[in-house]
């Protein structure tokens, strides 16, 4: 049997004071917790916008940045974006940056499920191709930054909470990221 998966449960000051099993979690009283999301851009600086698989428990069906997950216990953000992006995407990542190492949000109840995290948010280079995994990932689609921006802001109803909450603050930043590799 899978190990459920676990996620680190933080202070009001974003200090660790324990774990608990992630889908159990997830309900109308969901605790603080450590999270992370990407934005993943290919080699013609396109965006890669995921629409999230109507499976899933938390915000099924709503379309949304690249890839978004949970530091596991002793997990550094990196590691567990790298994880995620191969799981969901089936991606390899190079240029993994923090551009808001402070985003922090809690949503109102979709679904009856309200999110509330310490969500450091990150760009990253696709290497290579995708295979995304159906049980992640209902549909998805590269996008330029401006495309991206201009369809969010005129169909706002299909994005997630967070994807709109971040672009208020990704605004002043320069997307698509510089390439180092």
């Amino acid at each position: 049997m899978k190990n459920e998966e676990l996620i680190v449960l933080l202070d009001e000051q974003g200090k660790p004071i324990g774990t608990a099993p992630k889908l159990a979690s997830h309900h109308a009283n969901t605790p603080l917790h450590a999270a992370f999301s990407c934005y993943v851009f290919n080699d013609k600086d396109e965006f890669l916008v995921t629409q999230r698989a109507l499976s899933k428990k938390v915000w099924p069906g709503v379309w949304t940045n690249s890839v978004c997950g949970h530091p596991g216990p002793d997990e550094t953000h990196q590691a567990a974006i790298e994880r995620r992006a191969h799981d969901e995407l089936g991606a390899t990542l190079t240029d993994i940056q923090v551009i808001l190492p402070d985003y922090r949000y809690k949503t109102p109840a979709f679904n009856g499920i309200v999110e509330n995290e310490i969500c450091p948010v990150f760009t990253a280079r696709l290497k290579g191709g995708l295979a995304p995994n159906p049980e992640e990932v209902e549909d998805y689609s590269w996008l330029t930054w401006a495309d991206y921006k201009a369809d969010l802001q005129s169909h706002g109803e299909k994005y997630s909470y967070w994807a709109k909450d971040q672009l208020k603050q990704l605004a002043e930043k320069q997307l698509p990221p510089r390439r180092f590799s």
